[in-house]
């Protein structure tokens, strides 16, 4: 059997306007790693592989988890979020919102449309996106042992769609609630993947910590 255990990077530069400046771990990114990784020893986790995408942010929250990463490939990293915003202003005059209440209506909308190819000029297709974390996840399942998978919030909730069969509404709502430093597992037993664990931050859990869960 293969476990795959996913975590999401640490709190980024969550001011940014930009992917460049966005991808740099706050100073609570950076302690939500160490916690987590503290965590995880406490619990005796130990791993065949340790991989995760090339963007900063995620190799940093490996480092301050103290789980190497022992390789980095490009299909852990995330979709180009700013890209996206730009976009739909530009093509179909939706400004990216002003307040965290609208983003709930916002991002299912700005999916759709990369989803159904009405998005032009993009850096990468949906269809691409989606194809090269699904090439990966087949290719970790072809071994065997524990494998960690440091990432982020866009590319869990695409694994999580293709195992679940999630269309593009339920899969936003996934991708909306994904906690910066969260766990989720997977099996692959007898054929196919199955969801164990999702969006858990146990090492958030004491009530001195209740602060530090964040989205964004």
């Amino acid at each position: 059997m293969t476990e795959i255990v996913l975590v999401r990077h640490g709190q980024a530069n969550s001011a940014a306007t930009d992917e460049a400046s966005y991808d740099q771990l706050s100073d609570l990114g950076r302690q939500q790693a160490t916690w987590l990784g503290d965590h995880m020893r406490g619990h005796n986790e130990r791993f065949n592989r340790v991989i995760s995408g090339t963007l900063q942010r995620q190799q940093d929250t490996a480092s301050a988890m103290g789980y190497g990463p022992d390789e980095t490939d490009a299909r852990l990293n995330e979709l180009s979020y700013f890209a996206l915003t730009q976009a739909v202003e530009a093509q179909h005059g939706i400004p990216a919102p002003q307040e965290a209440a609208e983003f709930a209506r916002y991002l299912p909308e700005v999916m759709g449309y990369w989803a159904a190819g009405h998005l032009d000029n993009m850096p990468e297709r949906f269809e691409d996106f989606t194809g090269r974390i699904e090439a990966l996840i087949d290719e970790v399942c072809t071994g065997h042992g524990k494998v960690l998978l440091v990432t982020s919030g866009g590319v869990i909730s695409m694994i999580v769609r293709h195992v679940l069969m999630l269309d593009m509404a339920a899969t936003a709502k996934v991708m909306l609630h994904i906690n910066n430093s969260s766990l989720h597992r997977l099996q692959y037993v007898h054929g196919g993947l199955m969801l164990g664990m999702f969006n858990a931050t146990p090492h958030l859990d004491r009530p001195d910590r209740a602060a530090a869960r964040t989205f964004i």
